[in-house]
């Protein structure tokens, strides 16, 4: 979905940045942060700099919030996966991000790659911080937005 299109149901969503692979929405007063990416696959530089980057946007207030609109994807990038993971989450959760909402791609494939990579991880770094975080599974950004 493209958010900018729908501006009336994001009212005080604004744009934070926007780049070639991604668009990302900030709403300080609910302290939410959206990312949609708007590309099938992102290289592994570009996505940590993308994230890097709303970094800052969390450093900068209270945000409590990630919504990550993962639909455009047509590639799973396990290293990519790994940094989100086990990095950039760590650190969002140090500055008091810990609630994430995901919509991914319709294809079942990309689900079940989540799946067996999310698996993987957590089998190779028992001292994650998942069982720290609110993760939820949404199919739309007005969903995640309410839950």
């Amino acid at each position: 979905m493209n958010i900018a299109a729908n501006t009336k149901e994001y009212q005080g969503f604004a744009i934070a940045f926007e780049e070639r692979y991604s668009k990302v929405y900030a709403n300080p007063e609910k302290g939410i942060i959206i990312c949609e990416l708007l590309t099938d696959y992102i290289p592994i530089e570009d996505f940590k700099e993308t994230f890097h980057k709303i970094s800052k946007i969390v450093e900068s207030g209270t945000y409590k919030k990630f919504i990550f609109d993962k639909r455009a994807l047509r590639a799973f990038h396990q290293p990519s996966m790994e940094w989100y993971f086990l990095n950039w989450k760590n650190k969002m959760l140090e500055l008091g991000l810990d609630t994430h909402r995901k919509i991914l791609p319709e294809e079942k494939w990309f689900e079940k790659m989540v799946q067996i990579a999310k698996e993987q991880i957590l089998k190779n770094n028992p001292d994650n911080i998942i069982h720290l975080l609110d993760i939820r599974y949404c199919n739309t950004v007005e969903e995640a937005i309410e839950i």
